[in-house]
């Protein structure tokens, strides 16, 4: 019984304070800084997994003036973007290649389809757990392990049939955003990659310096201050 209760604590217990509502009614490019540093925690059987955001890119809703043709919203609501569309702090994912999923957070108000991706996450809690998800061995490189969309959505063992849809901002639910404290005061800006559309928009956030950011290493853009939202977390 006591190594039940254990187990249950173990699983239970989360980091930090889970991130309010409002925090995501702000357009994407106003949210995806401010989820620089953040963790993206998953309650699984095995424990936590958690990793602190180092890495978004913002995607436009189509309400905007400028369009923005890379966003899955841009052609209006689908079946299978529907999720952009409805209340905001939900993740949205969806599948790649038809084997790997990429992770979106849904912002702004309903109907407006603002969403951010969360490109690379630095491994926190479980980490371990999280390198055998990628097929890694257990003490492999932290860069290794989340650092991409698709990796982290496999290192978090996230996928569109049980993730999509998923309310990131209910207690109760398995996948949370929540705030432990960790202060993220600057982000260097760039434009997105990996996109054949609308790639002149600097729209691509990082944590300066972070080795989990993925693509090149030496990161290169305009760095400016994180605006942080003061009713963002309970």
């Amino acid at each position: 019984m006591q190594r039940l209760r254990a187990k249950e604590d173990k699983i239970a217990r989360l980091p930090g304070r889970l991130l309010r509502r409002s925090f995501f009614f702000a357009p994407p490019e106003q949210v995806a800084p401010r989820l620089l540093g953040k963790l993206l925690v998953h309650k699984t059987r095995a424990g936590v997994l958690a990793g602190r955001i180092v890495e978004v890119e913002a995607y436009l809703g189509p309400h905007n003036e400028q369009p923005d043709p890379a966003a899955h919203s841009h052609r209006g609501p689908t079946p299978r973007n529907r999720v952009i569309f409805e209340t905001a702090g939900h993740a949205y994912v969806y599948s790649i290649y038809g084997r790997y999923f990429c992770m979106n957070v849904t912002c702004e108000p309903e109907g407006q389809a603002g969403c951010v991706l969360v490109r690379a996450l630095e491994p926190v809690i479980g980490v371990a757990e999280m390198a055998r998800n990628r097929g890694l061995a257990a003490d492999a490189p932290l860069r290794e392990i989340a650092s991409g969309p698709s990796r982290l959505c496999q290192a978090l063992n996230l996928t569109r049939p049980r993730h999509n849809g998923v309310d990131l901002a209910d207690p109760d639910s398995p996948l949370q955003l929540r705030d432990d404290g960790f202060t993220a005061t600057e982000a260097v800006v760039t434009k997105r990659i990996g996109i054949r559309h609308a790639v002149e928009l600097p729209l691509r956030f990082a944590l300066p310096g972070n080795a989990c950011v993925s693509g090149s290493k030496s990161l290169t853009g305009k760095r400016f201050p994180i605006e942080e939202n003061p009713d963002g977390s309970e």
